[in-house]
C-alpha cells in the first residue's frame, strides 16, 4: 500500500496503516529533522511529535501531491517550534534555573569526536545541502525520492548533493 492510501487509513484510526506509514518513512523523516536541527536528541523529540502530529492530523490531509511532503512540512514547522523554545530557554540563563537540570544529555566521551566534526562538516553546508545530503546518506533515499520529497527538480538536487559532497571532501582533507 502507498503512504497516501496508508494516511488516508490513519485518518480512520487504523494503528496498522500508522506503523506501517512510520516504517516507511521513519528514516527519511529523522534525517530531514536531523538536517534542520543537528543534535540527534533533538530530533528524536521532534521525531515522536511529528508523528503524533501525523497520527492526529491524518483525517484532515488533503492530497495535494505527495505524503511524504506533508509530513517534511509539519516537521520543518516543529523543529522550529524547537529552536524558539531553546532561544527562550537560552534567554531565561543559568542564574534563572536555580540549581535545576537541564535535561541534557551527555554524549560518550568515546562519540564525542566523531560527533564534533560530523557537527562542524555539516555546519559548513547550506541547509538546503545538509537535507539533501542527509536523506541521500542517512536515509538512503534516491535522488529522485529526494526531489519528489522536497519538491525540488532532480537536477537541482544532483547539482547541490555534489556541491555539497565536494565542500564535505574539502573539508575533512583540512582536518
Amino acid at each position: 500500500m502507498n503512504d497516501e492510501k496508508l494516511l488516508k487509513q490513519v485518518g480512520l484510526g487504523d494503528k496498522e496503516a500508522f506503523h506501517q506509514l512510520y516504517l516507511n518513512t521513519d528514516k527519511t523523516i529523522y534525517s530531514f529533522i536531523l538536517s534542520i536541527l543537528k543534535n540527534p536528541q533533538d530530533a528524536e523529540e521532534v521525531m515522536q511529535e511529528t508523528y503524533l502530529k501525523v497520527w492526529i492530523s491524518a483525517a484532515s490531509y488533503q492530497s495535494q501531491g505527495k505524503p511524504l511532503a506533508w509530513m517534511f512540512t509539519i516537521a520543518r514547522n516543529l523543529c522550529y517550534m524547537k529552536f524558539r523554545e531553546q532561544k527562550r530557554m537560552a534567554d531565561v540563563g543559568l542564574d534563572d534555573l536555580n540549581g535545576e537540570e537541564t535535561g541534557e544529555l551527555c554524549i560518550p566521551l568515546e562519540n564525542m569526536t566523531d560527533a564534533m566534526v560530523l557537527r562542524a562538516a555539516l555546519e559548513i553546508l547550506k541547509e538546503d545541502e545538509r537535507q539533501i545530503v542527509l536523506l541521500h546518506a542517512s536515509a538512503g533515499l534516491k535522488h529522485r525520492e529526494i526531489a519528489e520529497g522536497l519538491n525540488l527538480p532532480l537536477a537541482t538536487v544532483l547539482s547541490k548533493y555534489n556541491r555539497a559532497m565536494k565542500k564535505l571532501k574539502q573539508y575533512l582533507r583540512e582536518e
